[in-house]
Parts: C-alpha cells; sequence; structure tokens
C-alpha cells in the first residue's frame, strides 16, 4: 500500500515469532507481488526505513537505509575472532573465519545473539573471505532463531565491514543457499555508508493463501 502523503509503497515484515523489524530480502521479494509498483527504482518504506528497489533483469537491488545511526559501531562484547558490528535497521555481529563450513552455527551463534550486552538481541553472521572481493556467509537470524539460506542485511554490514578492514568496496557473498549477491558501497572513516546495495535474484515461487485468523490478526 501508499503511505498517505508520501506516495510511497509501504512494506511491513513480520518474522516467524511475530515480531516485526526491518528485512531487505522481504522487501526486494515483495516486487514479484502481484499489484507491485512498476518501472525499474521505486521509493518505498519497509518497516519504517527508507529504501529504494531497483530492478535489474531479474534481479532486484536494494539501496539500504542510511544517515544518522545507520553504519558501522564498536563490537560490543569481546570476542576473539576479528568481528564487526552495525545497525541497517537491525543490528548485525560479523564474525570472520577460516572457514564458514566448519562453524557449528547452532552453537556458535545463539550465545552471541543473546549476549547480556544487547538486550534486545542481534543477528549473526559469519564470513570466510576467498579472494579480494569475494566471500562466503552464512547467518544466524534473531526472530527466526536459526540458520537462513541469506539474510540481505547481514550480508550488507558484512560487505561494509569488510570494506572497512580490506579496503575493497564491490563485493560477491557466496550465501548458504547457493547463491549469489553482490554488494556495493560508499563508506566513510566513521563507518557511515552512503549508497550501499545489495542486489540478488529474485523468484516467484506461488501464491500463499493464509488461514482467515491470521488476516485478521495482522488487520488488526
Amino acid at each position: 500500500m501508499q503511505t498517505p502523503g508520501t506516495g510511497l509503497w509501504t512494506l511491513d515484515h513480520w518474522d516467524t515469532d511475530g515480531s516485526k523489524s526491518f528485512c531487505s530480502n522481504g522487501s526486494r521479494a515483495a516486487l514479484c507481488l502481484p499489484g507491485a509498483p512498476e518501472g525499474s527504482l521505486i521509493e518505498a518504506l519497509s518497516n519504517g526505513e527508507q529504501i529504494l528497489l531497483r530492478r535489474v533483469g531479474e534481479e532486484v537491488g536494494i539501496r539500504m537505509p542510511e544517515g544518522a545511526g545507520f553504519g558501522l559501531h564498536d563490537v560490543p562484547m569481546p570476542i576473539k575472532a576479528p568481528a564487526g558490528f552495525g545497525w541497517i535497521g537491525n543490528p548485525q555481529l560479523v564474525v570472520r573465519v577460516p572457514s564458514v563450513a566448519s562453524v557449528d552455527l547452532a552453537a556458535f551463534a545463539p550465545p552471541l545473539r543473546h549476549h547480556a550486552a544487547l538486550p534486545g538481541g542481534t543477528n549473526v553472521s559469519v564470513v570466510e573471505v576467498l579472494a579480494p572481493g569475494e566471500a562466503r556467509i552464512r547467518s544466524w537470524e534473531r526472530g527466526v532463531e536459526g540458520e537462513t539460506l541469506c539474510c540481505g542485511t547481514g550480508c550488507a554490514v558484512a560487505a561494509a565491514w569488510l570494506a572497512h578492514t580490506e579496503g575493497t568496496s564491490a563485493w560477491r557473498l557466496h550465501t548458504a543457499g547457493g547463491e549469489v549477491v553482490t554488494v556495493t558501497l560508499e563508506l566513510d572513516a566513521r563507518g557511515a555508508w552512503r549508497e550501499l546495495w545489495l542486489t540478488g535474484p529474485v523468484r516467484d515461487l506461488g501464491i500463499v493463501h493464509p488461514e482467515p485468523s491470521q488476516l485478521l490478526r495482522l488487520r488488526g
């Protein structure tokens, strides 16, 4: 729908635990929905965050929220491995490891996801750098409370942190789902980003018809 007075396409995302938070991949996938706006560049509000969406062939890109508060911040808890932390409409912790495949994410991530330093918790991603501008990533998402095939906001913050540590501002990230997303950005010395774009494939997998009771809860 459109927000009155703004003309912006408005999206709301719910996690599987019933909580609401900004979701970049959900926003990208929404362009496959019937009734989605036409055109190559769409201004939108996603869970209150102002974004841009753009169609690029069979892929959809999203320009992440930016401005005051968005960007890299100090890691709020002690971690032995190299790590970064960022706010992108939700909190993201990124930990660099020698091999993402060797990490038992179900054991590694929850203590960080629920760490006392972050009362609201955080998403947790592990990254493995393969070459300049290329890395593998796996993500454990709060709200889902498990590993997902691709966390878009996790990929974006991971790429921003790698841009900060490696000096490369364009990254190809190989996700747990086997697909590749690309991230480009401008990052200043304080860790604030501009024009942070995440782009990846989007496919229409079918139509789901919620039960009437679920629709009533959404409308209420």
